[in-house]
């Protein structure tokens, strides 16, 4: 006979996970914006050119912002993995740890 399932220690480790991944996704969310350097705008300043940013339909300037997005994702590992390399003979960097990019926004 089989042991029945306890589905109360079940939900609770879902939802500690979910809790979990919550938690990742905003220290991340918030790691990008200081890596952007969009921590110098206002709380206000930064929620509104988001909801913009999500409102934009246009397949063109979503396309910019992706190549944009991927090139500064690029420059940022090239200058973390050669800084990386210097200090820790070669163990990758930090994700966190990259300084801020300079203050241009430039968002289409």
């Amino acid at each position: 006979m089989r042991k029945p399932r306890d589905y109360d220690v079940e939900l609770k480790a879902l939802e500690d996970k979910a809790k979990e991944l919550k938690t990742r996704k905003v220290q991340q969310l918030g790691e990008l914006v200081i890596a952007t350097g969009a921590d110098n705008l206002s709380a206000e300043e930064l929620a509104g050119a988001l909801v913009a940013l999500a409102e934009t339909k246009d397949p063109a300037k979503r396309e910019a912002w992706t190549k944009r997005g991927a090139a500064f994702f690029r420059s940022k590992s090239r200058r973390s993995a050669s800084a990386s390399e210097r200090d820790t003979g070669g163990a990758p960097a930090q994700p966190g740890g990259a300084e801020p990019a300079s203050g241009g926004t430039g968002a289409a």
